[in-house]
């Protein structure tokens, strides 16, 4: 895309983002593919499928768990990270245990890595994309691309902000 369309600028990085498996993958871009991906935005993904609905799993990794789990896993894989990452969280989702993004949190730390994490409270699966606080998270989503991508800086939120 980059070589057919001007507007496309790699050498400032490529950034993703995604929420849920979306968000899974987002951070697998940064693990598995940082030669290429510099910039990730994962949101409420279940990083080791091991911990996930394992009916939801089996569809698509096969019976019994075996070592491709581990090889897929965020948890397994946090010292493969390259790049810059920001995992926000909804601190209640019913949908894929919050233990997840806690988990490959701990292993980045241990394995020595930076990283961002948001955790919103009392947000669920869908925070910042139908569920409230929206405006807030993906203002947090914008900003992250616009500092590691573009290098600038964003508004002093804290300073700009009125109360009404």
């Amino acid at each position: 895309v980059a070589a057919r369309d001007p507007a496309y600028d790699l050498s400032r990085g490529v950034g993703i983002y995604g929420a849920s498996a979306g968000g899974q993958n987002a951070l697998n871009a940064l693990q598995f593919h940082g030669d290429f991906y510099t910039v990730a935005v994962a949101m409420n993904g279940c990083y080791d499928n091991r911990m996930d609905k394992i009916s939801w799993n089996e569809q698509w990794m096969g019976w019994p768990v075996d070592e491709s789990y581990a090889r897929a896993s965020g948890v397994d894989n946090a010292h493969l990270l390259r790049g810059h990452l920001l995992m926000i969280l909804g601190e209640q989702d019913a949908n894929v245990d919050p233990a997840s993004t806690y988990q490959v949190a701990d292993a980045l730390i241990r394995a020595g890595k930076d990283f961002d994490l948001l955790v919103v409270p009392g947000g669920g699966h869908a925070v910042g994309r139908s569920e409230e606080p929206i405006d807030y998270v993906n203002r947090r989503l914008f900003d992250f691309f616009v500092r590691h991508l573009l290098g600038e800086k964003t508004p002093d939120w804290n300073k700009s902000v009125t109360r009404s």
